[in-house]
């Protein structure tokens, strides 16, 4: 029950109602991806179409039906008229006279009938179990389409984040570009009065060109970053909103252990598994089952009405008659060249796939859980890092630009100085992006990343002119 529970707080994210929230917002991003995105579109259509192997599976445990009609018309006669010669008694004269018309459709004899038939499986082991099987399938494409949502809402974020990731960047390196420009100008005024040599220049020169070339190259992942986005949601999203600075970094609840325990019980991945073991566990009894009897009744009811055939002024038949009839049959396979043998044998071998993919999924899954628990605890201890990186990068320009001007450092110093500053401003905005993303990794694996995840940290977003 945990782990289906987990669909239907997915597929209700589509119909949340939207409160006072600003356009381009990640959460309205996201249910605009519930609607148009093609690949869950696409999962949602192929698990429909999944769902009808249940009804068909369970049409041949049904009774079926059936009654049907059918209408004659018999005409008889000479290809060709036969003509005869009489003889007038009086006259002696031959005349030819015709004696059977040749094939006509007007004199004929109609006939016409109904009848109703009704079959019901008594015993069919075969069937049953099939029928089992596709009831465990159906309940493994649910889970796989949850999974698919859930994946989804991983996508979205990573896009929309991605694009912050981006337009951090590219602000950074802006700023840079500034910073290098007026370093330019300044070694460039200082040259002209002899206080440093052209070298100063040339190297101040590189590096605002290499500056300039970054945030070109940066306003191009930006566009890509942006249109990723677009191809998510089908729709352009020039505005997104920022996250606040003040965003909370604080390790995983809780110990690692209670991480597994929550993903034993809540992975989709592990119920997708579980159910598809089930689906050919069933399958496999019922390729066994085609070796048993089986027992099935008919019945048939028919209504018929033909017309009398008259020979010789006699009448012959005709009339309405009704026949009915009730019978069970018994049926026993005894051989079929093989064939039922070799599919109980491959029943039997994707049974044990089946068991091993389940096998093969609860490690994959404790694996995951341990590396995205650790990834996030990780993300908190460098963020702090990259803060105090910034800070000691910052002090560390200034007192190398202090040391430029009475003489005791030169330009290469400050240049490579305030490189170091501008990496760790970059590093530290990165930093902040992986621990979100992470974070929400960590939720996914486990099983238990829900809508409520998205409203949470939407909250957290807010408008570039709040």
């Amino acid at each position: 029950m945990g782990r289906l529970a987990k669909l239907f707080g997915i597929v209700v994210l589509g119909n949340l109602s939207l409160s006072a929230s600003y356009a381009d917002d990640l959460y309205e991003i996201l249910q605009l991806a519930l609607d148009n995105d093609p690949s869950l579109r696409q999962a949602e259509a192929s698990y429909r179409a999944n769902r009808e192997s249940v009804i068909q599976s369970r049409a041949s445990l049904l009774p079926s039906f059936g009654i049907g009609g059918s209408t004659t018309r018999l005409t008889s006669g000479p290809t060709d008229s036969v003509y005869v010669n009489v003889t007038d008694p009086v006259t002696g004269a031959t005349t030819r006279v015709r004696r059977l018309n040749d094939h006509d459709f007007s004199p004929g004899i109609n006939n016409h009938g109904w009848g109703m038939n009704l079959n019901q499986s008594l015993l069919n082991l075969a069937a049953w179990y099939s029928f089992q099987s596709a009831q465990a399938s159906d309940k493994a494409a649910a889970v796989n389409l949850a999974a698919q949502e859930q994946d989804l809402i991983m996508r979205v974020a990573s896009a929309y984040f991605d694009v912050l990731r981006a337009l951090d960047t590219l602000e950074t390196n802006e700023q840079e570009e500034e910073a290098a420009l007026r370093s330019l100008d300044q070694t460039q005024q200082r040259e002209e009065v002899g206080l440093v040599t052209i070298t100063d220049v040339y190297d101040s020169q590189a590096a605002y060109d290499l500056a300039r070339n970054t945030t070109i190259l940066q306003r191009d992942i930006l566009q890509s970053r942006y249109e990723a986005l677009e191809a998510i949601t089908g729709q352009p999203h020039p505005n997104v909103n920022l996250l606040r600075e003040d965003f909370p970094i604080v390790s995983a609840e809780g110990e690692l252990n209670e991480w597994e325990t929550q993903a034993d019980s809540n992975s989709l991945a592990i119920a997708f598994a579980e159910f598809n073991l089930e689906a050919s566990r069933q399958n496999l009894k019922a390729r066994k089952s085609e070796h048993l009897p089986t027992v099935a009744l008919a019945g048939n009811f028919g209504h018929s009405v033909t017309a009398p055939i008259v020979s010789q002024g006699i009448q012959i038949g005709g009339g309405a008659s009704d026949r009915t009839s009730l019978a069970v049959s018994f049926s026993i396979p005894l051989y079929s060249g093989g064939a039922t043998s070799s599919r109980r044998r491959a029943a039997e071998y994707n049974t044990i796939a089946a068991k091993e993919s389940l096998e093969l999924t609860k490690r994959q899954l404790t694996q995951n859980v341990r590396n995205a628990y650790r990834r996030v605890n990780t993300d908190v201890l460098v963020i702090a890092q990259r803060q105090q990186s910034i800070t000691s990068a910052q002090s560390a320009l200034d007192a190398t630009e202090l040391g430029a001007e009475v003489g005791s450092r030169n330009i290469v110093e400050v240049l490579r100085a305030r490189e170091n500053l501008f990496r760790a401003l970059r590093q530290y905005a990165d930093a902040r992006y992986n621990y979100v993303i992470d974070s929400l990794i960590l939720k996914q694996v486990t099983g238990i990343l829900t809508p409520q995840d998205i409203i949470e940290l939407n909250n957290w977003l807010l408008a570039e002119n709040q």
